[in-house]
């Protein structure tokens, strides 16, 4: 099943969510990119991906309660410098549908994924994650070493730092950004997400809010199973073959602090790490140009 999405030079907003189903997509460069959208059935669901470009293949992961249309800025850049970009909705997250409770749990991510991999025929490939998909991408290479070529995490990964004190604060304060319940904790949300925070409607934040109340318990065991990998790429590192490795971080991420990214480099040694000053946590999205063009150029130094 396929669908075309085009992406104009001056789209109006895309409003979705990466760890609170609310962001902005921010176009590429070029006057227009060309993404398609399959489904493909996995197990006992089915699989939302989007695809752009041709030549070597890149795996894109998005974060907790987050869909893949957050890559589409980064797809259109990738794809214009010979690269195919696929982005999945990962299993239970946006429109890929019929998976269960322990699907969510980033060991059966990986199994699920590797099962679209091989129905794909992408048997090589890059593999870049945001935050939760940072986790996945890095348990990918655990289990999958013989298709990984590269591993990159574009904005601070799950799994390798505490929450930094924003977080931690707001959380012993009884609430938890990621699941807000009124306008004000989604406003509070979009605060740490971004450094500079977009403006996103009233009548979005209600119908966003009125989600998470409605469906709270479902969140609730989804936020439960992904904070069980709190130290996921330490623990994972030390068992998997070192891969070349690139981690990109904002000075300004308010969701894992930047001196994270030190323990980063102990924990995965000889991976390169690049400190983004006037970046926050979503630079897929908000710092999607130079992102894209360091990560570029890792791939172009690795291949030569």
């Amino acid at each position: 099943m396929k669908r075309l999405v085009i992406l104009p030079f001056l789209m109006i907003l895309i409003l979705y969510g990466l760890l609170s189903n609310a962001s902005v997509n921010r176009p590429a460069s070029a006057s227009s990119c060309a993404i398609a959208t399959y489904s493909a059935p996995i197990g006992n669901g089915t699989i939302s991906y989007n695809q752009v470009g041709t030549g070597q293949p890149i795996l894109l992961l998005h974060g907790l309660f987050a869909d893949k249309e957050q890559w589409s800025s980064m797809m259109c850049q990738l794809s214009m410098a010979g690269y195919q970009a696929i982005a999945p909705d990962l299993p239970g997250y946006g429109s890929s549908i019929g998976f269960t409770t322990r699907d969510y749990t980033l060991e059966n991510q990986v199994k699920l994924l590797h099962k679209l991999t091989n129905q794909l025929e992408i048997h090589s490939f890059d593999v870049a994650g945001s935050s939760m998909g940072g986790a996945i991408a890095i348990l990918y290479s655990q289990r999958y070493p013989e298709q990984l070529l590269s591993l990159a995490f574009i904005g601070s990964p799950l799994g390798i730092a505490d929450w930094a004190s924003s977080v931690r604060n707001s959380i012993k304060d009884g609430i938890n950004p990621f699941i807000p319940i009124t306008q004000e904790q989604f406003d509070l949300e979009i605060s740490l997400l971004f450094v500079t925070p977009p403006t996103i409607p009233d009548s979005v934040k209600t119908e966003k809010v009125k989600d998470y109340i409605t469906r709270n318990r479902h969140y609730q065991k989804i936020w439960d199973i992904i904070n069980l990998y709190d130290d996921v790429l330490c623990q994972t590192q030390r068992r998997s073959p070192q891969l070349p490795t690139l981690a990109i971080w904002g000075i300004e991420d308010k969701i894992y602090d930047i001196r994270g990214a030190s323990r980063l480099q102990r924990c995965i040694p000889r991976s390169q790490v690049i400190r983004l000053p006037k970046a926050g946590h979503l630079l897929l999205i908000e710092n999607a140009k130079k992102a894209t063009a360091n990560y570029l150029q890792f791939l172009s130094k690795i291949k030569n």
